[in-house]
């Protein structure tokens, strides 16, 4: 699929008769305004017809309080739903959040499997590592748990679960495996998944990923996503959210551990905006793709392409006078990201998160890989 990078002069007319396409086509692939001027240095995928024959599955992850028509909109390009989440405390007690019952129907009634996250995330909104390891420690209490999850399953019409425990200490390392293998022999034949901080080498060091020994998590679970985004985050420097290069390292690292047809790479359908000069402990402020297009073009700035790290990115003025600092997706990023999927024929990929419409990235989807949808009566 052609991306193009739009130059001093380019219009959507003068880039329509250049490829012999219609304005139309370039619009509904890349979900612009053709009202709206072009930004120099942002990209267009240029649309054709094409047959691919990778298949891929695509999970997307999603709040229960996501907009319908965006869920609608997006459902057609996925696999699966994970549902964020269901909260669990030490002693195996099921936290169901509000509002997942219409999110599992729109998906059953467009054939995408749903998945119950299962999470320590607390009331504070971040993962609780006591809760995680004092779970982990009372395996009297998984029993609970799997019952739990069985009834809820079955109530509630989910597909299967994907666990994303965090902060596990190295000493609960082989827990962890043994809670993965333990719920997916108790909740047969509904699949069994796991979420995993990116590492790039058995031996890395901090807390995020001490306790995660991929090859065992990997032959306990029925499928595992690598979290590769997140280096460019909310209190850390500006930088991108997903450099190719880092993505690349952690997935070859993983290919040794976990075979490519349980693994998953995860995609970030987002970006940051920072105000320079950077302060450590001073937040970034999450944007959209389209979003951070908006901007540059709000604001008159020129969109710069890295390529090592294979994304878009740019600076402006506010209007008082503070200098930002944006990194984002485009088409070009998720076309490099999507190559490596390719090239190492993995099961998949998992979107963190749907809630924002981005249609680049399904554009680019459906184009190269025959997406994986499963007969609703097997839902």
């Amino acid at each position: 699929m052609t991306i193009v990078t739009i130059q001093s002069g380019d219009s959507l007319y003068s880039i329509a008769k250049r490829f012999g396409v219609s304005i139309d086509q370039l619009v509904a692939a890349n979900g612009i305004d053709p009202h709206r001027y072009l930004v120099i240095g942002d990209s267009l995928i240029i649309p054709a017809p094409e047959e691919p024959e990778k298949k891929l599955w695509v999970n997307g992850f999603a709040y229960p309080f996501i907009d319908r028509k965006t869920l609608q909109k997006t459902l057609p390009y996925l696999t699966s739903l994970s549902i964020f989440s269901y909260g669990l405390e030490e002693d195996g007690d099921l936290e169901e959040p509000e509002g997942d019952r219409p999110l599992i129907r729109m998906a059953k009634e467009a054939g995408v499997a749903p998945l119950l996250v299962l999470t320590t995330v607390d009331e504070s909104g971040g993962f609780n590592a006591r809760k995680a390891a004092a779970l982990l420690e009372n395996k009297g209490a998984w029993a609970h748990l799997a019952e739990e999850l069985k009834e809820t399953i079955a109530e509630k019409g989910y597909y299967g679960i994907n666990v994303d425990l965090e902060y596990i200490p190295a000493a609960l390392g082989q827990a962890y495996i043994d809670l993965i293998a333990y719920l997916k022999e108790k909740l047969a034949p509904h699949p069994v998944w796991v979420s995993l901080a990116p590492k790039s080498s058995s031996d890395q060091q901090g807390p995020l990923y001490e306790g995660l020994r991929y090859r065992g998590l990997g032959e306990a679970a029925d499928a595992a996503t690598v979290m590769t985004y997140e280096w460019g985050h909310t209190f850390g420097p500006p930088m991108a959210v997903s450099p190719i290069e880092q993505v690349d390292q952690v997935l070859r690292y993983a290919l040794t551990e976990i075979p490519a047809e349980k693994l998953l790479m995860g995609l970030p359908n987002y970006g940051y905006d920072w105000r320079l000069p950077y302060e450590k402990g001073y937040p970034a402020r999450s944007v959209g793709n389209h979003e951070a297009v908006a901007l540059a073009r709000k604001y008159g700035a020129r969109i710069l392409y890295d390529e090592t790290a294979q994304a878009p990115n740019f600076r402006y003025y506010d209007r008082h006078g503070s200098q930002h600092e944006v990194w984002y997706e485009d088409a070009r990023s998720y076309q490099a990201k999507l190559a490596l999927a390719q090239k190492y024929d993995l099961f998949g990929i998992s979107i963190w998160n749907i809630m924002r419409f981005y249609q680049p990235l399904y554009t680019l989807l459906k184009g190269s890989f025959d997406i994986v949808k499963i007969d609703k009566n097997d839902l």
